[in-house]
């Protein structure tokens, strides 16, 4: 069967591979479209420390029930999503009940190959259905990493929520945000992101190029500042900023990686006695609650994806995002 393979940083190409084996417990599925995303671009880039070459990347799924082997609640046939990751079940965090964070994680198409191919055997475990169309599909597993950021910031529909960053992941906690209830604030530098933000839920939209950030959020939350803060950039400054502009008592959740040391004022820890998170991947109920929302036709879909492409063109589109990354918002593969 036909993959996608990573063979070095740069370089991609289609590839004959072989059929996957199904162990005892897994379901066999046929791949239908695979969603990339940054982790993709940066695997593909050379800039991912856990990938090793060669590789297959993709986790973003949608696919069909080939053979459910001995499960007897899939029957072939039904479109299923999927969550990529793999537990150890010994670490801290597995033995706390908390998965997600494991120190010794697996997530497909990263620390081993994953599902731009044809075929793939996985553990019934890890499949959801749901009643949507397969770009929907595609698009759970990326929204639950949003989706469980707003969980472990605890929002409820009494708060101000600030997002800085509205791309693929800030479009998760702005829409999981908004599926609770919340008011909702996007940041961002780049107006058609903010545009498509709106549209998933965000009530007040700030571009942080041409508006004073600090003034705009005080101007909008009666000078209190909002009650959640969420950074799914990735920058010092929107690290220090998510401190600084948050409410008194209020909670700041970190999804994105500062590729720097960030250095504080820690004053406002302490005055403002914060609640400082951290969030990492999701969980089964991130996956449900997902599914619920797009089931209720609460996400912009089609402004969402920007681009679709075949199987075959999977090498030139990488190629293409490197150079020009800002060109891109959401591609997805059509593999069958």
């Amino acid at each position: 069967m036909k993959a996608i393979v990573l063979e070095a940083a740069g370089r991609a190409g289609v590839k004959e591979v072989g059929e996957p084996l199904a162990a005892e417990g897994d379901v066999l599925l046929r791949v239908r479209m695979i969603g990339l995303c940054g982790s993709d671009l940066n695997s593909y880039r050379g800039r991912n420390p856990l990938v090793s070459y060669p590789r297959i990347p993709g986790h973003e799924i949608a696919a069909t029930v080939v053979d459910p082997g001995s499960n007897s609640e899939w029957i072939a046939g039904t479109a299923v999503t999927l969550s990529p990751y793999a537990a150890c079940g010994r670490c801290a965090a597995c033995q706390r009940g908390r998965p997600n964070a494991c120190r010794d994680n697996q997530t497909l198409g990263v620390q081993r190959d994953g599902a731009l191919t044809e075929l793939i055997a996985v553990p019934a475990a890890k499949l959801y259905r749901a009643n949507l169309s397969l770009k929907e599909l595609c698009l759970v597993e990326p929204l639950t990493v949003g989706f469980h950021a707003v969980g472990r910031g605890r929002v409820s529909a009494e708060d101000t929520v600030a997002v800085f960053g509205c791309g693929g992941v800030g479009l998760g906690v702005v829409a999981g945000a908004a599926f609770r209830g919340a008011r909702v604030i996007g940041i961002d530098v780049d107006d058609d992101k903010l545009e498509i933000a709106r549209k998933a839920g965000v009530a007040e939209a700030i571009n942080s190029k041409t508006s004073d950030v600090h003034a705009r959020l005080m101007e909008l939350t009666n000078e209190r500042g909002p009650d959640v803060v969420v950074e799914a950039i990735g920058l010092a400054a929107t690290y220090r900023a998510a401190v600084e502009e948050v409410a008194y008592a209020g909670r700041v959740v970190y999804i994105g990686w500062a590729k720097e040391e960030v250095a504080y004022e820690t004053r406002p820890f302490v005055h403002k006695e914060l609640d400082i998170l951290g969030s990492r991947n999701a969980m089964p109920e991130d996956f449900r609650e997902v599914i619920r929302m797009l089931e209720a036709k609460r996400f912009p879909v089609d402004a969402a994806v920007t681009h679709m492409v075949l199987f075959e063109e999977t090498p030139k589109i990488l190629d293409a995002w490197s150079r020009e990354p800002a060109r891109f918002t959401k591609i997805m593969v059509e593999i069958s």
